[in-house]
C-alpha cells in the first residue's frame, strides 16, 4: 500500500547497529522517537509531542509530527494504559475527540467492535498495521444506525500489549492509501524491542455492579543473533454482560435483557520479527491471531408463546431469551524484505489476512422442527461468514537533489495487487427448516455463495519545498476493481512556516470507498416476537424486482486548512477546519414493508413465521444496499497543550482537544416510484446520530512517585427519529414514515486516575471512567419496543453502560 515503504520502517531493530544506510538509521530513530511521545489529551511530555518522527501521511524519512502537512495525533502505549480500558477501541475513544464509538449495538452487530472518525461511517476509515492495509471483519452490521452496512477492521483483535503507538491521520488520504481513507487513517505501530518483559492487569466493574472486566497483557522481546529481533505479545480479555433494559411491558419485570453489552472472551497473540540479511537489506515478518467468543441477548419470549409446542414448553417453562453467539477466528501474516539500493529505499511485501465468523444461537428454538420431527434443538448454527484479503505491494522512494533547484525533491511510487474474497455459508438444517430458527433465521442455500474480486493499482508521490519555509506535496493513485471499475484520486498538500512559532497548512484531495463484497452479497432475516426485518442482496431476485441497481463506489472531495501556533513558550496549539463532500453513500435503501416485503423475502427463499400475516405492515420490512445519498460534513479540530512547572511540588500537564462536527444531507436518490430511498429515520442515522461536538480537557499532576490525572469529556447532542409503537405492550410498529424527533442532550463525564510507582518495576493505578455514572437521555415510553430499550443505541454519543471503575497493575522488567 501507499504507506508500506514508510510505515513498516518502524520494524527496524534497535540492534541493527551495523546498518550503514542512513535512511535505515533514520527509520529506526523514527520508530523510537514516536514511541516516547503522547497525544495532546494526556501528554506526559507535551513540549516534546511535536518532535516525534511520523510515518503516516508522508513518504519523507525523518518527518516530525510538528512539521506535518496534515493533522496527525500520536497515542503512545502508555496513554492507552492510562485510560484503564481493556480494549484498544475503547481506549482511543477516551483520548481522541474526533473518534466516536456506538452507544450500543443490536444482534450480531453488537459482537464486532466499530469506531468512526469525523462523524462518518466506520467504513470510511482505513486501518493499517505497521503501514500495511489490515483485513476487515466478515461480520456485517445489519441493523439500523450509523454503523449499518459496515464491515470495519476490528482493531480489538490486535493484542493491545503489542502496540507501541498509534498514529491517526485526520485527513482524506485515498491518493496515498487507496479505498476507505475518506475520513482518515489509523496506523497501528507494533513493538519491536529486542529485550525486556512487560505485564499488565486491568480489573474493572461498572457502577451498576455488573459488566465485570478482566484483562491480562503480556509482551517481551529477544535478540535473533546479533542482527535480528523477535517480539511476542498476547492479551486475554473477558467482559461480562451488562443489563440496561427497562421493565418489559408484558411482564412488568426486567426479565428482558436485550439492552446491554454482550459477554465476550478474547485471546490474541502477535509475533513480530526482523533480521538484517546484509547491512542494506532486512527481512521482516508479522503474525497475529485472535479468537473471540461473544454472546448477545435477544428479546424475551413469553411462556404463552410455547403453548402449541409442549416439547419446548417443557424446556422453557418460564419462557426464554435467545442468545446470539459468535465464534470468531481472525489471523493475518505479513512477510517482506526491504532495503536500500543506489540511494533508493525499496520495500516488497505480501500480507494475507482472514476473518471467519460462525454465528449461532443458544437457548433458542425451531418450532417447525419440533412439530415435524419431535426434536427440540436449542443450540443452533445459523450463519457463517468468511472474509479474506491478500495484498502484495512494492514501494520505492528517494530524495533527489537537482541542479538549479536548492531544495531536495522526495519521489515515491509503488504498485499493488490485492485479492479479496467473501463467503456466505448456509446455516445448519435446524436453522433453515420451516421459517427458520427463532431470533435469527439460518442462511438458506439461495443466499449463500463465494464471491471475490481483484484490485490492481499504482501511485506516485512527490514532495519538495518551493521556498525554504514553503512545502508542497503531490500524490496521485489509480486503481482498477474487477467488480466496480476504475478509480483515480489525487491530493495536493502545502505548508508554510511564517515564523518559528506560526505555520499554516492546507490540503485538497478526492477519495473513494469501494463497496465491500459484504455490501454487495449479504442477506439475513432477523425475527422478533411480533416483527421481522430482512436485509437482502442488491443483486438478489427480491431486490431486483423492486428496482435495485448495482452498487457504485462512494466518492469524496476533501478540503482541510489549519494553523499551528505557539503564542507563548511551550503552549502548543493546532486548529484545523475541514469539509468532506461524500457522494453516492452506501446504505440500506428502498425500504419496503407489508406484503411487498413478504413477496421480496419469499422470492429470496425466506419463510416467514406463522401468524406474520396478522402483523402491522410496518412490523414486516426488508431493504437492500444502494447508493442512496450525498452528504456534506464540516468541522473543526483544536488541540492545545501547556506544562505548568511547580518547582519541588511537581508539574501539571494541561491539555485541551475539541472536535466540532456537522453533517448535512445534500442529495437523496429516488426509487423508481419517485419516492426517496431513505426515510427520515435513516437520514438521521447519517446526519445527526454523531455528536455535534466532543471536547476533552483536563490535566495530569506529577509529584515524585505519584501521578493524578483528571479529564472531563463533553459529548454534544445527537438527534434521532424514533419509531412509534402500538398495542398495550408496544408490540407493533405504528408507521414506517412518521417518526418522533428525539434529542439526546449533551453529556459530561469525568475521568480520574491515581497512579503510584512503587519502584522502577511496579506501578499501581486506581481509576474511574465516567466517575459520576452519566447515562444517555431516556427514550419516551411510546417509542420503546416492548417498553424495554430505555436508551437509544443507534447513535454514537455517550456509552449506555455508565460508570466504570478499575484497578491496574504494571510490571516492567
Amino acid at each position: 500500500m501507499a504507506a508500506d515503504e514508510t510505515a513498516e520502517t518502524t520494524a527496524s531493530q534497535d540492534t541493527a547497529r551495523k546498518r550503514v544506510a542512513s535512511s535505515s538509521r533514520q527509520r529506526a530513530q523514527a520508530a523510537d522517537g514516536a514511541a516516547q511521545i503522547a497525544v495532546p489529551m494526556q501528554a506526559a511530555r507535551p513540549a516534546d509531542t511535536g518532535e516525534a518522527i511520523i510515518v503516516t501521511g508522508t513518504r519523507e524519512i525523518g518527518k516530525k509530527a510538528r512539521d506535518s502537512v496534515a493533522p496527525i495525533d500520536i497515542v503512545s502505549a502508555r496513554q492507552l494504559a492510562q485510560t484503564g480500558q481493556p480494549t484498544l477501541r475503547e481506549a482511543l475513544g477516551q483520548l481522541l475527540p474526533s473518534l466516536t464509538l456506538p452507544t450500543g449495538g443490536f444482534d450480531t452487530g453488537a459482537l464486532t467492535s466499530a469506531f468512526s472518525l469525523r462523524g462518518l461511517s466506520p467504513n470510511e476509515t482505513l486501518v493499517l498495521v505497521d503501514g500495511k492495509r489490515r483485513h476487515t471483519t466478515a461480520n456485517l452490521y445489519a441493523d439500523g444506525g450509523p454503523q449499518q452496512g459496515t464491515t470495519p477492521v476490528d482493531i480489538d483483535m490486535i493484542p493491545m500489549a503489542a502496540i507501541d503507538h498509534v498514529e491517526i491521520l485526520r485527513d482524506g488520504a485515498s491518493a496515498q492509501y487507496g479505498s476507505d481513507a475518506v475520513a482518515g487513517v489509523v496506523n497501528i505501530i507494533l513493538k519491536k524491542q529486542d529485550h525486556g518483559f512487560n505485564a499488565e492487569s486491568i480489573t474493572g466493574i461498572t457502577a451498576a455492579k455488573d459488566g465485570f472486566q478482566q484483562g491480562v497483557y503480556l509482551d517481551g522481546g529477544a535478540k535473533l543473533g546479533a542482527r535480528g529481533f523477535v517480539h511476542v505479545s498476547g492479551d486475554f480479555v473477558h467482559e461480562d454482560h451488562t443489563f440496561r433494559s427497562a421493565p418489559d411491558l408484558r411482564t412488568g419485570t426486567k426479565i428482558n435483557k436485550i439492552q446491554g453489552r454482550p459477554e465476550q472472551t478474547r485471546e490474541s497473540l502477535a509475533i513480530k520479527a526482523g533480521y538484517d540479511l546484509t547491512d542494506d537489506i532486512q527481512a521482516y515478518a508479522l503474525a497475529t491471531y485472535a479468537h473471540r467468543h461473544a454472546e448477545a441477548y435477544q428479546n424475551y419470549r413469553l411462556p404463552g408463546s410455547l403453548a402449541a409446542y409442549p416439547l419446548y414448553a417443557a424446556i422453557y417453562p418460564d419462557g426464554y431469551s435467545p442468545l446470539e453467539t459468535i465464534d470468531e477466528d481472525d489471523w493475518e501474516v505479513t512477510a517482506g524484505v526491504k532495503g536500500v539500493l543506489r540511494g533508493w529505499n525499496w520495500d516488497l511485501s505480501s500480507v494475507y489476512g482472514r476473518d471467519y465468523d460462525a454465528i449461532g444461537l443458544k437457548d433458542s428454538a425451531n418450532f417447525a422442527v419440533a412439530a415435524a420431527t419431535g426434536r427440540t434443538p436449542t443450540v443452533i448454527q445459523a450463519q457463517g461468514f468468511n472474509n479474506s484479503q491478500w495484498s502484495n505491494t512494492f514501494d520505492i522512494s528517494r530524495a533527489f537533489h537537482v541542479s538549479g533547484w536548492p531544495h531536495s525533491i522526495n519521489v515515491a511510487g509503488g504498485a499493488t495487487y490485492r485479492y479479496e474474497s467473501y463467503s456466505v455459508g448456509t446455516g445448519s438444517p435446524d436453522s433453515t427448516y420451516g421459517s427458520g430458527s427463532d431470533a435469527l433465521a439460518g442462511t438458506n442455500a439461495g443466499n449463500a455463495g463465494n464471491f471475490n474480486r481483484d484490485v490492481v493499482g499504482g501511485y506516485v508521490d512527490v514532495s519538495t519545498h518551493l521556498l525554504k519555509n514553503w512545502q508542497l506535496d503531490l500524490a496521485g493513485r489509480y486503481e482498477h476493481y474487477t467488480d466496480v471499475g476504475d478509480t483515480e484520486t489525487g491530493k495536493v498538500s502545502t505548508r508554510y512556516d511564517a515564523f518559528r512559532w506560526l505555520a499554516f497548512r492546507a490540503t485538497i484531495s478526492n477519495g473513494f470507498h469501494a463497496p465491500t463484497l459484504a455490501q454487495e452479497h449479504y442477506s439475513s432475516l432477523t425475527l422478533s416476537p411480533t416483527a421481522a426485518r430482512g436485509l437482502i442482496a442488491a443483486n438478489s431476485p427480491g431486490a431486483l424486482a423492486n428496482g435495485a441497481a448495482p452498487l457504485k463506489p462512494e466518492r469524496s472531495t476533501n478540503a482541510t486548512g489549519g494553523i499551528i501556533v505557539e503564542p507563548v513558550r511551550n503552549l502548543h496549539v493546532t486548529v484545523d477546519v475541514y469539509q468532506i463532500n461524500l457522494r453516492d453513500q452506501i446504505l440500506p435503501g428502498g425500504n419496503i414493508t407489508g406484503n411487498a416485503a413478504r413477496s421480496a423475502l419469499t422470492m429470496n427463499g425466506f419463510t416467514l413465521p406463522a401468524g406474520s400475516d396478522q402483523w402491522t405492515a410496518a412490523s414486516l420490512s426488508t431493504n437492500w444496499f444502494a447508493n442512496v445519498a450525498s452528504t456534506r460534513t464540516q468541522g473543526l479540530d483544536l488541540t492545545a497543550t501547556y506544562p505548568t512547572r511547580l518547582g519541588d511540588v511537581g508539574r501539571i500537564d494541561w491539555d485541551v482537544a475539541i472536535n466540532l462536527n456537522r453533517t448535512r444531507l445534500s442529495h437523496q436518490t429516488d426509487a423508481a416510484t419517485g419516492q426517496p430511498l431513505l426515510s427520515a429515520q435513516s437520514v438521521a442515522y447519517i446526519t445527526t446520530a454523531y455528536p455535534r461536538s466532543k471536547m476533552i480537557f483536563g490535566g495530569r499532576f506529577t509529584h515524585g512517585a505519584w501521578t493524578v490525572g483528571v479529564h472531563e469529556i463533553r459529548y454534544g447532542q445527537t438527534t434521532s427519529q424514533l419509531t412509534y409503537y402500538t398495542g398495550a405492550a408496544n408490540t407493533g410498529s405504528l408507521s414506517s414514515t412518521v417518526f418522533l424527533p428525539f434529542r439526546n442532550t449533551p453529556k459530561f463525564i469525568t475521568n480520574l486516575d491515581i497512579t503510584y510507582r512503587a519502584n522502577r518495576n511496579w506501578s499501581f493505578t486506581l481509576g474511574a471512567n465516567n466517575l459520576f455514572d452519566a447515562r444517555p437521555s431516556r427514550v419516551p415510553d411510546g417509542n420503546r419496543y416492548l417498553g424495554v430499550p430505555q436508551y437509544y443505541m443507534s447513535t454514537s454519543q455517550l456509552d449506555m453502560n455508565g460508570g466504570y471503575y478499575y484497578l491496574r497493575a504494571n510490571l516492567t522488567l
